[in-house]
């Protein structure tokens, strides 16, 4: 009874984060400009909530999680239910990496597999859809005015 209790309330504790949202530019190696509403990930306690518990996320959409500085990142799908693509990004807006279809729910580790300050992620299928990988690029200047 106790780890349901601890589960309940650390899903209720999880419902009451309400992120900032940001408008951001990601564009791919065509040089085409891809807009995306997202929401910002900041907090210890906003990049530990993400996405999950989240049943559907517009097309158009993300979450964009800033750890500070350039490190290596390591993210899971614990608790999350949509399937995602994550676009790992160095601190000059550089998609370093991509791990696409990240599989809800699971606890195995996905890696940037090099030192990243930014992880985007989207719905899965949007990586492709957009041809957008490494190399492509978000504008991090749209970014820094919306905070």
């Amino acid at each position: 009874m106790a780890l349901f209790s601890l589960v309940l309330a650390t899903a209720v504790a999880a419902a009451d984060i309400t992120f900032r949202q940001a408008s951001l530019t990601l564009k791919g190696p065509d040089g085409k400009a891809h807009p995306f509403t997202i929401e910002l990930a900041l907090s210890n306690a906003e990049r530990m909530q993400g996405l999950m518990y989240r049943k559907a996320m517009p097309a158009d959409h993300g979450m964009l999680f800033d750890f500070g500085d350039e490190r290596l990142v390591t993210m899971w799908m614990r608790n999350t239910v949509l399937p995602l693509d994550m676009l790992f990004i160095g601190a000059d807006g550089e998609v370093k990496t991509v791990r696409e279809r990240a599989v809800p729910f699971s606890e195995s580790i996905i890696s940037s597999g090099e030192d990243v300050q930014y992880v985007l992620e989207v719905n899965a299928g949007t990586v492709k859809r957009l041809g957008v990988g490494p190399g492509s690029r978000i504008d991090l200047d749209a970014l820094k005015k919306s905070e």
